[in-house]
């Protein structure tokens, strides 16, 4: 693809579907080219550097996530609504915690996102730094429900770039962390999942609960005297 048809629209589509499959440390200018059926310098017309492409593919996924209205189903419908939009995001996106780890991801796509999320905790009754505060603990929750996930499928990209057998050191890897679960009372008196059962993610129902719980607290702190911090 010659450098004059592209665009830099282009080139943010093929850069998340490389980190889609190969994670951040493997998106290069080289393999986007390719991707794109174009030279690795013509990219560089487009954007400044592969720090510059990581940043506007994170800030072009966070726009994928369906905004609710709170006024038409209330705020914490739509507060859980944002945070299953953003979880479920991030999991198609398994590079993005990474990427968020390193860079600091922010343009029009997370702007949106968090100027939605302060709307629904104002709607709530929170103003101020504290709809800035209940925004900010339920996507670190997000986020830390992602984590394990993330850093599993970072790891297999690795030891595909490296060469070695993934699934194979994966048995290992389980089968391992099955052993040192054996010297604890608590997690020996646990079945341990079999290598096929094994995911690092939690499901849906555990994350289902614990933000129904963090939404209680916030409920519960705006009840104590109208105010969001107790006295």
């Amino acid at each position: 693809m010659p450098r004059d048809t592209l665009n830099r629209d282009q080139i943010i589509r093929a850069a998340v579907e490389v980190l889609d499959t190969e994670g951040v440390e493997g998106l290069n200018m080289r393999r986007l080219g390719a991707r794109l059926n174009s030279a690795a310098t013509a990219m560089y017309w487009h954007v400044k550097s592969k720090d510059d492409l990581v940043v506007l593919a994170a800030d072009h996924v966070w726009g994928e996530i369906e905004l609710p209205d709170p006024a038409a189903i209330g705020w914490r419908a739509a507060a859980a609504a944002l945070a299953l939009g953003a979880h479920a995001m991030a999991g198609r996106h398994l590079w993005l915690v990474s990427a968020m780890s390193t860079h600091l991801v922010y343009g029009p796509g997370k702007a949106r996102y968090d100027d939605r999320c302060l709307a629904v905790y104002e709607a709530a009754g929170f103003s101020g730094p504290d709809a800035d505060q209940a925004a900010a603990t339920v996507l670190m929750f997000v986020i830390g429900a992602v984590q394990g996930e993330a850093a599993e499928s970072a790891w297999r990209a690795r030891l595909r770039r490296g060469g070695a057998d993934e699934q194979q050191r994966f048995h290992e890897t389980i089968e391992r962390i099955g052993e040192i679960a054996q010297g604890f009372p608590r997690l020996r008196a646990r079945t341990m999942p079999s290598v096929e059962e094994t995911r690092t993610l939690p499901d849906e129902s555990t994350f289902a609960f614990g933000l129904h719980i963090i939404l209680d607290g916030l409920e519960a702190r705006l009840a104590e005297a109208g105010s969001p911090y107790p006295k």
